[in-house]
C-alpha cells in the first residue's frame, strides 16, 4: 500500500467523515496525505468533539461499505493507508462520558429546561414584562417595531448561497447556506453560514424552523453586514506550526 503515496508535499485527499455518535456529522474534509494519522485526529477533534485519545479511525471505500483499513498507528502518514477522493473515514468514539455520546449534540430535547408557568411569572416583580408595561403606559411608541422587513436587503445582493465567506467578529469561515427573511428571527434580512469548525450554536434549526442543514455545532445566523464573501479557504490548523 506505501506505493501509493505520492513525494509531492502538497499531495491531498477529500473524504467524507462520518461519526458513531453522531448521525447529522457527514462533511467532506480534505487531509494531507502527509499529515500523520495523529494530526488527522486532531482536526477531527476541532470539528466534532471526540478527543483524540479517545478516537479510532476507519477508512471505507468509495461506496462505504468496504473497509480499506483501520488506521491505527499514530505515527504513519495518512497516505500509508492509499485513500482515495471520495473515501469514507469513520470515527469511533470510545469514551462513553464524551460530550458525543447520548444524543446530547443533536437532540436538544434531551436537556432538562426550566419552565416557569405565565400566572407566577406575571406575579414577579422585576421582570421585563412589568418593566415593558409600565415603559408603554408613559410611552405607548417606545415598542414599537423599528426594523423594516427590508433591513439590510441590499447588502445580499452580492452574497449567493454556496459561497465562501468569513464572518466578523472572529474571522470565521465558512460557506453559505441560506440568505433571506427568517420568519422565527427579527425582521429583515439575515445570512445563514455553516461554519468550517464547531463555532456555532446550532445545526442550521432556529427556534423551531430549519433554515438549513449542517453538522451539530456549525450552524450561525447573522446579519449580512457581518459577512464578507470572497476566496476564503477552510484553514489548515497546521499550516504556521514548525517543520
Amino acid at each position: 500500500m506505501a506505493s501509493k503515496l505520492q513525494a509531492d508535499n502538497d499531495e491531498s485527499v477529500l473524504l467524507r467523515v462520518t461519526h458513531s455518535n453522531i448521525k447529522s456529522f457527514s462533511p467532506e474534509i480534505r487531509f494531507s496525505l502527509q499529515s500523520t494519522v495523529e494530526a488527522v485526529k486532531d482536526k477531527l477533534w476541532r470539528k466534532c468533539g471526540t478527543s483524540v485519545n479517545s478516537m479510532r479511525l476507519e477508512l471505507y471505500d468509495d461506496g462505504g461499505g468496504a473497509k480499506v483499513s483501520d488506521l491505527t498507528d499514530d505515527s504513519r502518514p495518512l497516505g500509508f493507508y492509499s485513500p482515495l477522493d471520495g473515501f469514507r473515514l469513520h470515527v469511533i468514539d470510545t469514551d462513553p462520558a464524551s460530550v458525543t455520546s447520548g444524543g446530547w449534540l443533536e437532540d436538544t430535547s434531551l436537556v432538562e429546561k426550566y419552565t416557569i408557568s405565565d400566572e407566577a411569572y406575571q406575579k414577579r416583580d422585576g421582570t421585563f414584562r412589568k418593566f415593558k408595561e409600565r415603559i408603554s403606559a408613559q410611552n405607548p411608541s417606545a415598542f414599537a417595531p423599528k426594523i423594516t422587513d427590508d433591513y439590510m436587503e441590499d447588502l445580499c445582493a452580492n452574497i449567493k448561497v454556496g459561497d465562501r465567506c468569513e464572518v466578523e467578529p472572529g474571522e470565521k469561515r465558512g460557506v453559505v447556506k441560506f440568505v433571506g427573511r427568517a420568519e422565527s428571527l427579527a425582521p429583515g434580512f439575515w445570512v445563514g453560514v455553516q461554519y468550517d469548525e464547531p463555532l456555532g450554536k446550532h445545526d442550521g434549526l432556529v427556534k423551531g424552523t430549519r433554515y438549513f442543514e449542517c453538522p451539530p455545532l456549525h450552524g450561525g445566523m447573522v446579519r449580512p453586514d457581518k459577512v464578507k464573501v470572497g476566496d476564503y479557504p477552510e484553514r489548515d490548523p497546521f499550516e504556521d506550526e514548525e517543520i
